[in-house]
């Protein structure tokens, strides 16, 4: 049995979820790029994915962007290297770099407005600072 890819302590993905297809690359590589199929496209099913919860799918969906399709299957494609195991290796570090991300939970933020003393100090700090740049400019000017 394969061993689970761990994106946090608490949530592991098996790598029965992740499809790999290996297709030629364009890039570097001479007259081998003709001949060998070094480029991975990764697919990895986010929608049907029984390891994460719920409220991390829609994270990793929004950080995804155009690497999700329609039917929820994110799609990394890797082809930097001249080397298939290499470019395999490359996928999968970007798919957990993604999840990991989706995994953090962003802080709640409670809006809030500036107290009247912080206005107050901004304008006064405004008003000292126009005074300086009123002094630097022509005599001439200041009438």
């Amino acid at each position: 049995m394969a061993e689970l890819i761990p994106i946090t302590r608490s949530i592991s993905i098996d790598p029965s979820e992740i499809e790999e297809t290996f297709v030629r690359s364009a890039g570097p590589g001479g007259q081998n790029v003709n001949k060998v199929s070094s480029a991975v496209q990764l697919r990895f099913d986010l929608k049907n994915s029984p390891s994460l919860p719920e409220a991390m799918k829609r994270r990793v969906a929004t950080l995804a962007g155009k690497r999700l399709t329609k039917s929820g299957v994110i799609v990394i494609s890797a082809n930097s290297h001249r080397d298939q195991p290499m470019n395999r290796a490359d996928a999968l570090d970007k798919l957990v770099a993604l999840l990991v991300a989706g995994a953090h939970v962003p802080k709640f933020r409670v809006a809030t407005r500036p107290t009247l003393a912080s206005k107050r100090r901004r304008l006064e700090g405004k008003s000292i600072r126009s005074g300086i740049k009123r002094l630097r400019s022509n005599p001439a000017d200041n009438q």
